[in-house]
């Protein structure tokens, strides 16, 4: 069993954890982006706690295909007074940003992990990183969000996300960052068809072989909608249902914009994993 090292926290990874989403944009792809509302944002943000959250993931850019970049003072704006309100929040604070200068701002602040789309590839995000006791998520993207859904192309997108993650995680680890600070993400959606999409949901022990542990990002994404035919609204029972073929396939963070329905089915899920027959 895993303990991720999250900055203050220990978590152990004896079950799939939920992470839930905050988004501190205006232009969210799910609808729920609560823009520069930091009342509305906390009051979001203490409702998913409630309702079973294990870590938050704090966001203010959105990364949803052809998003228009944000400037970091921008994204400043939006994630440090959510940082400042939540810092005595039972649950590690994350927050999804690629952008080193926001990092350094947002770790200095309290923030537990750092979620990055782009697996610390920006020059001075490693140092960042490994200048302090957070937990970073490497996550796969093909290409960059405004263009990424364009003609993403593989010859093998299992081996080659596989690939990349265990080559980022060596350079965090050569960096300074521990192991134990380490997960791994293949990127539902950023730079993939559906077709790699369900490759990957598919075979996503494989990515277990790495040795990390594994996040899995499916609420409410497009792919859902192209198999449902659903719009975004109307895609939480495609979501639970995907945190759940996850989860079974070795995810052990599902991130989420439903908490209470995932934690729902997740417990049903670990009641049967603990189970034991009847004897006699």
């Amino acid at each position: 069993m895993h303990t991720l090292a999250c900055g203050n926290f220990r978590i152990a990874l004896r079950r799939p954890l939920v992470m839930g989403i905050v988004n501190l944009t205006a232009d969210s792809f799910s609808g729920d982006g609560l823009g520069n509302d930091t009342a509305r944002a906390v009051a979001h943000a203490l409702a998913q706690i409630e309702a079973g959250a294990d870590i938050l993931d704090l966001g203010a850019e959105s990364s949803r295909p052809g998003a228009p970049p944000v400037a970091a003072a921008d994204e400043l704006a939006r994630l440090l007074p959510m940082l400042r309100a939540l810092r005595d929040a039972p649950v590690p604070l994350s927050v999804d940003t690629a952008k080193p200068e926001v990092m350094a701002a947002a770790l200095a602040e309290g923030a537990a992990m750092i979620n990055d789309i782009a697996a610390l590839q920006a020059p001075g995000a490693l140092a960042a990183v490994a200048a302090s006791q957070a937990a970073v998520c490497l996550m796969h993207m093909q290409g960059e969000p405004r263009t990424m859904q364009g003609e993403p192309s593989y010859g093998d997108v299992v081996a080659e996300v596989a690939v990349f993650l265990g080559a980022r995680a060596q350079a965090c680890m050569a960096a300074g960052i521990d192991a134990a600070r380490i997960v791994v993400d293949p990127g539902f959606g950023f730079g993939k068809t559906l077709a790699h999409n369900l490759a990957l949901l598919k075979h996503l022990d494989a990515l277990r072989e790495l040795g990390f542990p594994l996040l899995a990002g499916l609420s409410r994404k497009s792919m859902l909608g192209a198999i449902t035919g659903r719009p975004v609204a109307d895609r939480v029972h495609a979501s639970v249902a995907a945190a759940l073929l996850a989860a079974e396939r070795g995810a052990a963070i599902i991130r989420v914009h439903d908490v209470a329905a995932t934690r729902d089915a997740l417990m049903v899920l670990n009641a049967l994993d603990a189970a034991t027959l009847p004897q006699g």
